[in-house]
């Protein structure tokens, strides 16, 4: 009974000592993740190929690129020393929405006025960003990623999936 006792205490001491690893039920879940991070640098590359190209097109205008991927430059800058907008700072702008061939999506007057409190309303990304680095009374043109604006669903009228877009803002005097 004794030698029946230790062989099993034996055998169950030596099956411990291989740890086998499981492996992931689901790997199907894993590379549609890798191919969807793929196919999302590669649409960020092409579409700033696209800013780019656009920004060279519009030579009257001299553009720079903001660390948030998009290219801004100003019509029309503010004069005297007005300080930038803070959290929570009230303002007002009007603004228009082109492709990149500035062809007119939305027009200023179709948007109309739009006051907006800094960082504290909901907003289209790509404004809260341009509103940021605009004084008053100043216009800028704005080359913006899809990621920025309607991304992966467009606006459901005019403005189509994974469209990048210009936006031209100006910043009016504060309400």
């Amino acid at each position: 009974m004794r030698t029946i006792g230790l062989f099993f205490l034996l055998i169950f001491f030596l099956s411990c000592t291989h740890i086998v690893p499981r492996l992931p039920l689901n790997k199907g879940k894993q590379i549609f993740l890798n191919s969807s991070a793929r196919r999302n640098k590669q649409m960020l590359v092409n579409e700033e190929r696209l800013l780019i190209k656009s920004a060279k097109q519009d030579s009257l205008l001299s553009y720079e690129k903001s660390e948030s991927g998009y290219l801004f430059a100003f019509k029309q800058r503010a004069t005297g020393n007005v300080q930038l907008p803070q959290k929570g700072d009230q303002i007002r702008f009007q603004y228009q929405i082109e492709d990149l061939e500035k062809n007119i999506i939305y027009d200023k007057e179709k948007l109309g006025l739009v006051n907006y409190s800094i960082d504290e309303e909901d907003l289209l990304p790509a404004l809260r960003e341009a509103l940021k680095i605009m004084r008053p009374n100043e216009v800028a043109v704005f080359l913006f990623p899809s990621y920025l604006c309607y991304s992966y669903q467009g606006d459901g009228d005019k403005i189509g999936i994974n469209q990048p877009l210009r936006f031209t803002i100006e910043r009016l005097k504060n309400p």
